[in-house]
């Protein structure tokens, strides 16, 4: 992933490019390797470069071989090489950029070019062969990476887009974040949905909602997650995987140590063949051609991070010693999490306390990669959202209430634990790749029937004929216990282990000694008067009270609901500077000047008549129990709903 800085429609573009660059220079952090600029007869398109896959030749914005199609890419496209193939041998193609064949792909296919891409992106294309110039930008299905867009009110007919709020808001008096599976088109200044899978309507109201009822097909689901993580082991540069030691990340990290120790061997196998030409002459070539792209290292690397003792570095010691990965762990203090929090809002661009409590250790935990020269990663996020993992799915009272659950967390999943996993790892320059949300895989596991996704609890919880706990996730632990090769995926101690959230996974004490040092350094009297500060999204803790003023310290800080605020009242009064934008689940209007004005969140300009629904009476419908994370759940969805 890289970042990406576009703006369109502007008068000037050459005296803005030196503006341009300085925006873009906010996003450097994402893309240290290489900066490159592109200024058009209207546009100015800057990208900050991360070089994973065409290391050497890669570099963009990329520019089609007649000058006219110029592209801004923040990801990764997994199938560029069949997409490559598929053009035929008349395109004629510069680097080896997984991006390039977008831009063939847009003169075949226009915006229809989306829904061929297999990966996680967000681009800017701009095309000057037409008058006016035009411009298209889109976000991946579900919103692994970050993309913004923004407007100003002076400026009527300009438009903005960047990978972070930073770069574009001192620009900009009204920004959204551009919503997941959409393509914006500036002939028409539309926006419209181009990912609608077959299991998106799940969550829709009464006979609308579409709920599967598929049988689970153990194995197939098995080899499309194996498919997923292959496909995301594409790199021409050092990778490793974050291992918590519980399901998720110990299932991506066996399947990645196997998948680094196949393509070990088939190097070390073409090497010796490469030997024997030179003695006898040609043989049979043994390397697959669908791993070339894989780069080859001896030994996977893992990588896990916790308080002294904490559960997930004990369970991590454990699945790598099984896995056989080279294990690298980071024991951190909670002083040294404090003192990285207000780094971590300026990267986050939020307060949220979850987030924010989450984020805090991985953002530690990718410094500390990098530092290794790692620059790709592969993350576990998803795999709750999709089987329904969290704990107070099992209060569920039907398969339709369990399902449509799933859908819209997924659905939402860019607000939340995406958000998290690039902007904490991409404020090193680290990157993030999720096999649980390819594309492929949630086609299989979304279409399930949820009945056979739902457990029960306690005393009352099931048991299969192998005398497996029907937990949660249990359709995705039964597909791996199994040893295809003769070795189980993973031993039944972590198949089987019960799910910690990350932030209580690296160690109880990390939340304990957050309210205890927000405890101690607010007072009493500050908490009371908590309401006359914050109108809107009023802090409802200490913790909260804490995190909201570091935020509202940092001169670069933006301002992102983590309720579902109606609203955001910019009076100075408030002592909140301009740059505070609710922003992240629907469109708002500040007054730029600073003074006196009430701004509201309008929802999302599309043209297909989407826009955010409030779904808090189905959300908290399950049930009145485990209220902490039923709360926590709403908090992150109930704003934004895309149909």
């Amino acid at each position: 992933m890289c970042g990406i800085f576009a703006a369109h429609g502007i008068d000037s573009p050459a005296s803005y490019r030196t503006r341009a660059i300085a925006c873009s220079k906010k996003l450097r952090h994402r893309g240290p390797d290489w900066s490159g600029c592109y200024v058009g007869k209207e546009s100015v398109l800057v990208h900050e470069r991360l070089a994973i896959v065409g290391v050497d030749t890669g570099a963009q914005p990329l520019i089609s071989e007649d000058g006219k199609t110029i592209l801004a890419v923040n990801g990764e496209i997994y199938n560029h090489l069949a997409l490559r193939a598929s053009l035929g041998p008349d395109v004629k193609f510069k680097t080896h950029s997984d991006c390039e064949p977008i831009i063939p792909l847009y003169r075949k296919h226009d915006k229809g070019l989306c829904q061929l891409l297999d990966g996680m992106f967000s681009f800017v294309l701009l095309d000057e062969s037409v008058t006016p110039p035009r411009i298209i930008a889109a976000r991946d299905p579900i919103g692994i990476t970050t993309l913004y867009q923004g407007r100003n009110s002076k400026k009527p007919g300009a438009v903005w887009f960047a990978s972070e709020l930073k770069a574009i808001i001192d620009d900009c008096d009204s920004i959204i974040a551009f919503p997941p599976g959409h393509v914006y088109d500036s002939r028409d200044d539309s926006t419209t949905r181009y990912y609608r899978p077959s299991w998106w309507n799940g969550d829709a109201e009464g006979s609308d909602a579409t709920i599967p009822t598929q049988p689970v097909d153990l194995t197939l689901l098995r080899t499309t997650l194996e498919d997923a993580v292959r496909k995301r082991l594409m790199s021409e540069v050092p990778y490793g995987v974050l291992l918590s030691g519980g399901l998720d990340s110990s299932l991506i990290a066996s399947i990645a140590a196997r998948e680094t120790e196949k393509v070990a061997r088939q190097q070390f196998e073409l090497r010796q063949k490469k030997l024997q030409e030179s003695i006898s002459g040609p043989t049979t070539p043994v390397f697959a051609s669908e791993q070339t792209t894989i780069a080859a290292w001896p030994q996977l690397h893992s990588f896990s991070i916790g308080l002294e003792n904490s559960p997930d570095l004990l369970a991590a010691r454990k699945a790598a010693h099984y896995l056989g990965t080279v294990h690298h762990e980071y024991v951190f203090t909670v002083q040294e999490g404090l003192d990285a929090i207000p780094d971590v809002i300026y990267h986050l661009e939020t307060f949220d306390v979850t987030t924010v409590r989450a984020s805090t250790p991985m953002y530690l935990l990718s410094r500390k990669i990098k530092a290794m020269g790692v620059k790709m990663v592969l993350s576990g996020e998803g795999s709750d959202e999709i089987f329904g993992g969290y704990l107070y799915f099992h209060a569920a009272p039907d398969a339709k209430s369990f399902h449509q659950e799933c859908v819209r967390r997924v659905k939402n999943l860019h607000t939340s634990d995406c958000l998290r996993a690039n902007k904490s790892t991409m404020a090193w320059g680290l990157e993030a790749r999720v096999p649980f949300l390819d594309k492929q895989f949630l086609e299989v596991a979304m279409n399930i029937d949820p009945q056979q996704k739902m457990f029960s609890k306690g005393s009352s919880q099931e048991v299969d004929e192998d005398g497996c706990p029907k937990m949660e996730k249990y359709v995705l632990r039964k597909a791996f216990d199994c040893a295809p090769d003769g070795k189980p995926y993973l031993p039944k101690s972590i198949l089987w282990r019960q799910k910690e959230q990350f932030s209580d996974g690296v160690g109880y004490s990390w939340i304990d000694g957050m309210k205890d040092h927000a405890a101690a350094v607010v007072s009493d009297e500050q908490f009371e008067k908590r309401a006359e500060r914050w109108p809107e999204d009023t802090p409802d803790t200490k913790e909260a009270y804490y995190i909201r003023e570091i935020f509202d310290g940092n001169p670069n800080s933006l301002f992102t609901p983590s309720t579902c605020s109606q609203g955001f009242s910019s009076s100075k009064h408030n002592s909140q500077p301009k740059q505070q934008l609710a922003l992240l689940f629907g469109e708002l209007h500040i007054d730029s000047t600073g003074g006196s004005s009430n701004s509201t969140i309008v929802g999302y300009p599309v043209a297909t008549g989407d826009a955010p629904q409030i779904h808090q009476a189905e959300v908290s419908a399950f049930t009145t129990q485990h209220t902490n994370e039923i709360q926590r759940s709403m908090m992150m969805i109930q704003i934004c709903n895309l149909d």
